[in-house]
This record gives C-alpha cells, sequence and structure tokens, in this order.
C-alpha cells in the first residue's frame, strides 16, 4: 500500500499497544515502524534498478524481520529514553540490523556487494529516526520520562507496526515476499489497489481526531482510534468478498465468451474497489477486459487480446535481468519490438490507464530490455505515460462508474 496508508495503519497499532503509557509518542512510533519496511526503496538510490526492484518488498516485508527487528529497535528506543549506553545500543542495533538484512537477502538475484550496499543503506535509514530523537531530548536536556514503557512494550509496539505493513501489502498485486530468506514466492492477494481513498481516508481522519483528543479524553481517544482500525478492516474484509464476487463473475464471463485459458488473474484498477480487470492467459495471447460492480450486467464484455510474443525474448534467455522481470510478473507478460536492438517487457498485471494496449506508453508498467556492447542484456523500466492523462483518468472514472 502506499506511504500514507502504513502510517496510519503503523500509528493506530501503536497507539492501542502504548498509547495509555506514553501518550502520542505511541503514534509517532508506530507511524516510523509502519514506515521502517518500506524504507527498503533505498536500495534504488545504491544499486540498479532490476536489483531494486527484486529487493523492494522482500526481507523487510518478510515474518522473519518482524520477529527480528522489533526487538532490535524496541531495545533501541528504550535505551535512548532512558539515556542508558546509548553509543552501545546504537552500534549493536546496526551491526544487528545490518548482519539480519544481509543475509536474508543472500538468495537475492543480485550481487553480494550490491546487497551489503542496500543493507548499508537501510540500516542508516532505520536508525536515523531514534538518533535524531534522542540528538533532540539531549539538546533540551531532559533526562527524566513521565512514562515507563519497558523494552518489552517498545518491542510490542514496533512488532505490531512492523508485522502489519506486510500482511496490508500481501492485499495488492505487486507482491509480497513473506517467507523471506526461505522462499522467493510472492504473496499477491489481488483485492485492493496499491492506494485506495476508500480505506485511508476514513482511516486517518479518525487517527486524526483520536490524535487531538489527546491523553486527558483517553476514553475518547481510544474509541476514535479503536473505529479507525474497525472501519479499515471491515472495509478490506468487503474487498475480499468483493474480490470472490469478480472471479465467479470473470470464469462465468470466458465460460460465456467460449475462451480457452490456462490461468487467469482479477485486480482492481488503480483507486478504487469498484471497477476490476480480469486477465486469462491462452497458449499465443492474454485476454483482457474490465468490470465494475456499478454495471448494468454482471458480466466481463469486449475481451482485448494481447499477443504474447514472448518468442521475440529467445535472444535475451538466460541474463539475470529477464529471469528476475519474469519471476516479478509471475508470467503475466507480453513482448514488443522497439526498434531494431529494443525491446519492451510489459507487465499485465497493473493493466492500463487508458484501457487500450496498442502502444508502448498504453502499459503502466514496463522495461525496455536492450544490449549493451558486450552482448549482455540489461533492462530499465520505462517512463512513458500516455500524451494525455486527463482523458485517460476521465476515462477511467467513467468506466468505474459503469458508464461505458
Amino acid at each position: 500500500m502506499d506511504s500514507l496508508t502504513q502510517i496510519t495503519l503503523g500509528a493506530a497499532v501503536g497507539e492501542v499497544v502504548l498509547g495509555k503509557k506514553v501518550g502520542n509518542r505511541a503514534m509517532l512510533w508506530g507511524a516510523i515502524g509502519g514506515t521502517v519496511p518500506d524504507l527498503d526503496v533505498f536500495a534504488n538510490m545504491v544499486t540498479d534498478e532490476i536489483s531494486a526492484l527484486a529487493f523492494h518488498r522482500a526481507i523487510t516485508h518478510s515474518f522473519a524481520f518482524a520477529a527480528l527487528a522489533p526487538i532490535i529497535l524496541g531495545g533501541l528506543v528504550h535505551h535512548i529514553y532512558k539515556r542508558q549506553r546509548i553509543g552501545q545500543a546504537l552500534g549493536l542495533s546496526t551491526a544487528l540490523i545490518f548482519l539480519m538484512i544481509a543475509l536474508g537477502s543472500v538468495t537475492m538475484p543480485a550481487p553480494p556487494l550490491e546487497i551489503l550496499k542496500v543493507a548499508g543503506a537501510i540500516t542508516a535509514a532505520i536508525l536515523f529516526f531514534p538518533l535524531a530523537s534522542w540528538g533532540v531530548q539531549a539538546i533540551r536536556g531532559t533526562t527524566d520520562h513521565p512514562w515507563a514503557a519497558t523494552w518489552r512494550d517498545w518491542s510490542w509496539l514496533f512488532f505490531w507496526a512492523i508485522f502489519t505493513h506486510p500482511l496490508l501489502d500481501a492485499c495488492t498485486t505487486y507482491g509480497t515476499q513473506l517467507f523471506r530468506p526461505f522462499w522467493d514466492y510472492r504473496v499477491a492477494f489481488n483485492n485492493i489497489s496499491v492506494a485506495d481513498p476508500a480505506y485511508t481516508l476514513p482511516f486517518l481522519l479518525l487517527l486524526l481526531t483520536a490524535f487531538i483528543a489527546g491523553r486527558k479524553r483517553q476514553a475518547l481517544r481510544t474509541r476514535l482510534n479503536i473505529a479507525g482500525l474497525v472501519v479499515s478492516s471491515l472495509y478490506l474484509a468487503f474487498t475480499f468478498a468483493n474480490k470472490w464476487h469478480i472471479n465467479r463473475t470473470f470464469e462465468a464471463s470466458l465460460q460465456r465468451e467460449d475462451i480457452p485459458y490456462e490461468r487467469y488473474m482479477t485486480s482492481p484498477t488503480i483507486l478504487n474497489n469498484l471497477l476490476w480487470q480480469g486477465i486469462a492467459e491462452g497458449d499465443t495471447a492474454y485476454y483482457h477486459s474490465l468490470y465494475s460492480i456499478l454495471d448494468e450486467e454482471a458480466v466481463f464484455k469486449g475481451f482485448t487480446v494481447i499477443p504474447k510474443q514472448h518468442e521475440l525474448l529467445r535472444p535475451a534467455e538466460g541474463s539475470r535481468d529477464l529471469e528476475v522481470l519474469q519471476w516479478f510478473s509471475d508470467g503475466y507478460y507480453c513482448v514488443f519490438e522497439r526498434g531494431d536492438t529494443a525491446l519492451q517487457y510489459n507487465d499485465l498485471r497493473f493493466g492500463s490507464l487508458n484501457q487500450s494496449f496498442e502502444k508502448p506508453s498504453d502499459f503502466v508498467f514496463h522495461f525496455i530490455l536492450e544490449q549493451d556492447e558486450d552482448g549482455e542484456w540489461h533492462a530499465r523500466q520505462g517512463r512513458e505515460q500516455p500524451r494525455d492523462m486527463d482523458q485517460a483518468f476521465s476515462k477511467l472514472w467513467n468506466r468505474m462508474m459503469g458508464r461505458k
């Protein structure tokens, strides 16, 4: 999910765990904990695009990380507030987090040096928050605090903030490697968009209201925070139920159109849970269609045939970048020629903003494969977008509301 959603969820669970003891600091550290897994995006600064693509939602989004990192972070924050052996705490935490990320990434399809760079960048990012907080306190000269949160308390807060992050991410299409470092399977339930205002906005509003209420009105604060968690959880449950309905509808539509297929996937389009896309894989092509639950008839109509053209990739077979892309896209991809020397790899799971699959810019998520002077194939993410984005979103909105 998007960063704002994860911050909101982390802050809410932080309030549940420690709100009565430490007040708004529970929301603050919960929000930080909810952000920690996504610090793997720092890989973009120290490695190539494909390595960063493989590393995102990997070890920092795993159950193993959720079990171990909170112990380290909880101990670090506890020592910061108690002003006990801060130097030793920072040094030990740095070493442990670095080692955890590096060892947990040994099976990643990236060179060892790249993994070490990523581990260092993420460790520095994680430690920045508590270090900055300790620095502010040192400047103020405060040594006493009116609360008594233990190492266990802080670790429990970080556990729930970090643990809920990948669980929510697993509901989206991108895929989350929950079982790293033991298995590289990407869990993707495809029941909610990576950004869905209907989930986030009511949740955020209730959380901010609870924050404003303050500790003097603890009962109201608690009720508002719990209400945010309940409302967001009920909406998430609705998306699972909606997913079940969509799958049944897509299967019936494929049968109605007499389309032979090996497998299929469905996923909501961006920013909503009303309009869904379905993609069925055949021998030589994919079959794509859209359906809104506001449509007059519960059926996917007007299937678009998207030729696979996987044979175009034969010259690049065996290249590391191509293998990562095929693993990342779960095999849902088609290929275009880009001139005489390049290929375009299109990840079909993310669909098209303008509901077209003809031009290179139609595909939301695509990569350019090119061969260097040494004959090695390398990939980079394509940045082309439809020229008229306003028209594309207008078309998406109309289709979402059941207007074709």
